[in-house]
This record gives structure tokens, C-alpha cells and sequence, in this order.
């Protein structure tokens, strides 16, 4: 396509044509090359193209944690109530059923955005839209394939993914058979746009997921208890269960319905590029397929093996705690509480995680250009972007545990805090990790991560077992073996970048100004909190008060101890305000 097509398309919501990612140059980082590689990359980048990439990098980076900011809170809100509607036994059926439901979207649809955005930016980046076109029309055959076959294990195998004691919980599970169906279809028009580094449509349509998740979950499930009432309690809180578990359904095919919106809109546009387009081979339906199925297995296996801990802590807690006589309702009810905690800790998990995706395909542009430094210093931007976020919500979290469980889940019996106090720090170690997991993938390795995620399941399953048969932590053993888990994930991966990158974590840049900044942080929420509630003894109005001067010392504490440039934080997500707050103090950096 010649310049004035690209020029004349750059303002349509389809996105540029400049997007990155190329499979075929995967293999060209060996440890041996890496000098060469760096210096091919200073000679052919220039300084606005540097710029406009770091800026584009941010601006994905800034759609994606807005999105899943909003969607989280959301997600965090109705929880409330829908704990306070099921009660801790139905609550605790609603989190199993989900766990188990996490494990069969991973297999069929969890990482189909980011494969499929790989895939289609090896042939956008070369300019070849046919091409393009028909990896998007393999990759939906492949979602409509894998998505109805788990499915299907969904209804007919819900007895083998939930063990006995928790039977109640299969019912719940059963219900989300359509929602895996349909997930695998949005996966792929998301990584359709994001092949095109165009991530509005799929922050859009996060958003619009949780709203209905949230709608339909709380309607449903208080219409399903209603409706059983009479039927004994533990018939109303089975339905219970899976009436909230609609709502995932109601919220997947809203996104659906929205990304296919947005799809067609653009279709006149994707027409004329498909029709300009004279680099594509026109590769057969055969061949396509068969490149997708062997980039997207790896990745689907690397994330299935990468998340299933959860569902396999879940799993030996309910069963060896039964064999060992634990009474079964305190086992639903801690578990229960389990899920109040991963319920908070996941805002800023999923926050962690938005740079990563927004990045596989900036980081693959360069080492497909021999750019091996562009590639680190894109790593080590969304490194710095997730450390800023990461850092003091692990800290602010831990602080002022008991009094956030407390408000968000008025029900609960005080074990949600203490496993926030102790789970914490996994959100900074899965914030590194879900990097290194990108970058890794990004260059065309997606068996290391893979591979690592599975020694570390070892690591994690041996340690749960142990702390199991040994101890009486009961819940608590779950967040030890996450955190085990997390340690191991992150030095094999960083193990793995220096090999094929030369590349050193910026422990300095990005880990210690949002760490030193954290400390006053932390003592300000804390103390702020208890001094306010010693006088107003409101838990609401302590909090609020308490987080926004623990928000502006941060902001401020950071400002002096990073020494950041106007440049620098203008690439963090609403950062030309930071800058003019900046030109307002009286101490310079």
C-alpha cells in the first residue's frame, strides 16, 4: 500500500498499518548475536520514531488498565452485595464453579487475543491485509472448534473437574457451557484489533462486559434462591450459584455483540486495505491453519499451565482437607473467604498484567527487526508503567486490609484480611512475571514460559501438599503456595530473558523510587485511617480520607525520589497532569 493510503486510513478506528510482530524472526536472538543485534538496532532507529513508539506503547498500555480498572471495580462492587445475597456457603460454590470454569477458558479461549494478534501482526507488519484477513477467518474456525469442545467437557465432565465435597458447586460450573463457547469468538475480534495495536475496542467491550456480568449475576441469583426457597437450603444455595454464574454469560456475549459492531463498521475499510493490498501470497486456509494451531497450543498450554495453580491449590485444599476430617461447612466458609480475597487482589493483578498485552506486539517489531535493544527498552518501559502501579497497591493493600475486606465484604469473618496481609506481595511478583511471560512470547519463545510455568506448578504443588499434611493453616496454605509459585516464575523467566536478550531488570529505575515511595505512603494511610475512625468511627469515611492523602504522598514521594523527566511521566497513564503538578511545587528534581 503506498503512503497516501496509510496517511488517508490513519484516522479510521481500524488503526494503523504499522503494527509489529514477526514469528519468522524469532529464532535470530541467540545469546552469540546479541552485541551485533543491539548495535543494528541503535544505526536504524531514529529519535521520533523512538518516541512515537514509547508513546503508542503507553497510550495501549493506558486504554487497558483504565479498562480493567473500571471493570474491576465493578467487578469488586457487585460482589459485595452478591456475597451478602448467596451467603459464604452459596459464595463459596460461586467461586469453585468459576475456578473450574478459568481452567476450560484457558484451554479454549484464554489466550486466543494474544496469539491471533501475533499471528496477523507477522503479515501486517510486511503489509500483507489478505493474508491478514484470512488468519482472522482460521483463527475463528479454530475458536468456534475448541470452544464447543470444552464446552461440551463443561456439561458431561463437571463431575471430574469438581471433587465430591463440593458437588454443589457442578450445577454452577454446567451453567457456563455457552459462556466458554462464546468467549473463544471475542477472543478473536479482540486480537484482532489488537494485532492493529488499536486496544480501545477491546477496553470498550471489557467495560461493557462487567456492567451486564454485574446486572444479570445480582438479578439472577436473588430470582434463583427466591425460586428454591422452599426447596431446603442447600438446593437454594446450589441455585444461588448458578444463577450468579449468568451473569458471565450475559457479560461475554455483550462484549461479543460490541466487538462484532465495531468489525463491521470498520469492514469498508478493511475491504479497501484487503484490496490494495499486493505483498500477501495468499496462503491456503490449510497452511494458515495449521501456523495458528502450532503458535497458538504453546501459548494456550503456557497460559493454561501459567493460571491452573489456582484451581489445583483449590483442589487439594477441599480434598485433603476433607480426608483429614476438616468440617465441611468451615471448609466452604474459609474458602469463601479465599474468594473475597482473590476478588480484591485481582484489581491490581489484572492491572499488571494490561502492559504485556499491549506490548507483544511493540516488542516483537523490534526483534524481528534485529532491534534487540529497542525490544529491551520497551520491556523495560512496561516493566517501569507496571512497577509504578504495582508497588504501592501491594503496599496500600497489605496496610489497610482489614478495614477494605470489611467494607467491601461486610460478611466477612476476618480471614480475607489476614490473607491479604499475607498474599500481597503476589502482586508485584506476578506483575514481573506476566512481563516476562510477554516479552518471551513476543520474541518467539512461548515454550520457555511454558516450561517454566510448569516447574513452578511442581514447586507449587509440592509445597501445598506438604503445608497440608504438616499444618493446620488451612486456607492460608493456598496463598503460600501462590507466592512459592510466583518466586520461581520470576527468576526462571528473568533467567531466560538474559539468555536470548542480554537483558537486565531496571531494578533501580522501576523498582526502588515506587518502593521508597511507598513507605511514607503507608504510613500515612495507616495512621490518617485509625486517627479519622478514632472520630467519625465510620470504616467508609476513614478509608476514603485515608487513601486520597495516601495517593497525593505517593505522587509526591515519587516526584522527588524518581527524579523523573516531563518526558518520562508523560508516558504514565494521565501523566501531562502529573507534569503540570509537577511545575506547581516549590522543590525541583
Amino acid at each position: 500500500m503506498d503512503n497516501n493510503t496509510g496517511s488517508k486510513d490513519k484516522n479510521i478506528s481500524t488503526v494503523p498499518a504499522d503494527a509489529a510482530g514477526a514469528e519468522a524472526a524469532a529464532e535470530q536472538a541467540e545469546a552469540q548475536s546479541i552485541r551485533a543485534q543491539k548495535a543494528a538496532g541503535r544505526r536504524s532507529r531514529s529519535a521520533g520514531g523512538k518516541k512515537q513508539g514509547d508513546n503508542t506503547l503507553v497510550k495501549n498500555a493506558s486504554f487497558l488498565m483504565v479498562a480493567a480498572l473500571v471493570s474491576k471495580i465493578i467487578g469488586m462492587l457487585y460482589k459485595s452485595p452478591l456475597s451478602s445475597t448467596l451467603g459464604g456457603k452459596s459464595f463459596a460454590l460461586f467461586q469453585y464453579a468459576q475456578n473450574a470454569y478459568f481452567i476450560l477458558l484457558m484451554i479454549a479461549s484464554f489466550s486466543i487475543p494474544q496469539a491471533v494478534s501475533k499471528v496477523m501482526a507477522e503479515k501486517i507488519a510486511f503489509k500483507k491485509y489478505r493474508d491478514a484477513q484470512r488468519v482472522f477467518y482460521c483463527s475463528l474456525a479454530y475458536a468456534v472448534i475448541a470452544g464447543g469442545a470444552a464446552a461440551a467437557f463443561c456439561v458431561f465432565g463437571a463431575s471430574i473437574l469438581v471433587p465430591d465435597n463440593m458437588a454443589n458447586a457442578r450445577l454452577a460450573l454446567q451453567m457456563l457451557a455457552p459462556t466458554i463457547f462464546l468467549s473463544g469468538i471475542l477472543g478473536v475480534f479482540r486480537g484482532y484489533f489488537q494485532a492493529y495495536r488499536n486496544m480501545l475496542p477491546t477496553s470498550i467491550s471489557q467495560i461493557i462486559e462487567q456492567i451486564f456480568v454485574a446486572i444479570v449475576a445480582l438479578t439472577m441469583s436473588g430470582v434463583m434462591i427466591r425460586s428454591h426457597a422452599n426447596e431446603g437450603a442447600e438446593i437454594a444455595e446450589r441455585w444461588g450459584a448458578a444463577g450468579a454464574t449468568m451473569g458471565t454469560g450475559a457479560g461475554v456475549l455483550s462484549a461479543l455483540l460490541f466487538m462484532m459492531l465495531v468489525y463491521f463498521l470498520n469492514w469498508k475499510i478493511i475491504k479497501r486495505k484487503v484490496a490494495r493490498d499486493t505483498y500477501s501470497t495468499n496462503e491456503s486456509y490449510s497452511v494458515l491453519m495449521k501456523s495458528i494451531v502450532l503458535i497458538i497450543m504453546p501459548i494456550i498450554l503456557s497460559a493454561f499451565i501459567y493460571n491452573v495453580n489456582g484451581y489445583v491449590n483449590s483442589y487439594m485444599y477441599t480434598g485433603i482437607g476433607g480426608m483429614r476430617g476438616m468440617d465441611q461447612d468451615l471448609l466452604q466458609v474459609l474458602y469463601a473467604e479465599y474468594g473475597y480475597f482473590m476478588t480484591l487482589i485481582n484489581i491490581p493483578l489484572t492491572l499488571a498484567s494490561t502492559a504485556p498485552m499491549s506490548m507483544i506486539p511493540e516488542v516483537s517489531a523490534h526483534y524481528a527487526q534485529n532491534d534487540i535493544e529497542g525490544a529491551n527498552r520497551k520491556t523495560e518501559r512496561a516493566t517501569w508503567l507496571s512497577m509504578f502501579i504495582s508497588i504501592p497497591a501491594a503496599v496500600g493493600l497489605a496496610v489497610l486490609a482489614g478495614p477494605i475486606t470489611r467494607l467491601i465484604f461486610p460478611v466477612t469473618n476476618g480471614a480475607a484480611g489476614n490473607l491479604m496481609i499475607l498474599g500481597t506481595i503476589t502482586v508485584i511478583l506476578n506483575g514481573n512475571s506476566n512481563i516476562s511471560n510477554g516479552v518471551l512470547q513476543g520474541i518467539g519463545k512461548p515454550k520457555i514460559p511454558m516450561i517454566n510455568a510448569a516447574i513452578s506448578l511442581v514447586a507449587d504443588i509440592v509445597v501445598m501438599a506438604i503445608l497440608m499434611a504438616i499444618t493446620n493453616f488451612g486456607v492460608y496454605n493456598i496463598v503460600i503456595a501462590m507466592i512459592v509459585y510466583a518466586v520461581v516464575m520470576c527468576v526462571l523467566n528473568d533467567r531466560a530473558m538474559k539468555k536470548y536478550m542480554g537483558y537486565q531488570n531496571p531494578w533501580k529505575s522501576a523498582y526502588m523510587a515506587p518502593l521508597l515511595s511507598s513507605v511514607p505512603m503507608a504510613l500515612t494511610a495507616g495512621g490518617i485511617y485509625y486517627l479519622v475512625y478514632s472520630v467519625v468511627h465510620s470504616n467508609f469515611i476513614s478509608l476514603g480520607i485515608s487513601v486520597m492523602f495516601a495517593v497525593v504522598v505517593y505522587l509526591l514521594c515519587y516526584l522527588i525520589f524518581s527524579k523523573a523527566t516531563d518526558e518520562e511521566l508523560r508516558q504514565i497513564p494521565g501523566g501531562s497532569y502529573l507534569v503540570r503538578l509537577v511545575h506547581m511545587l516549590p522543590f525541583k528534581r
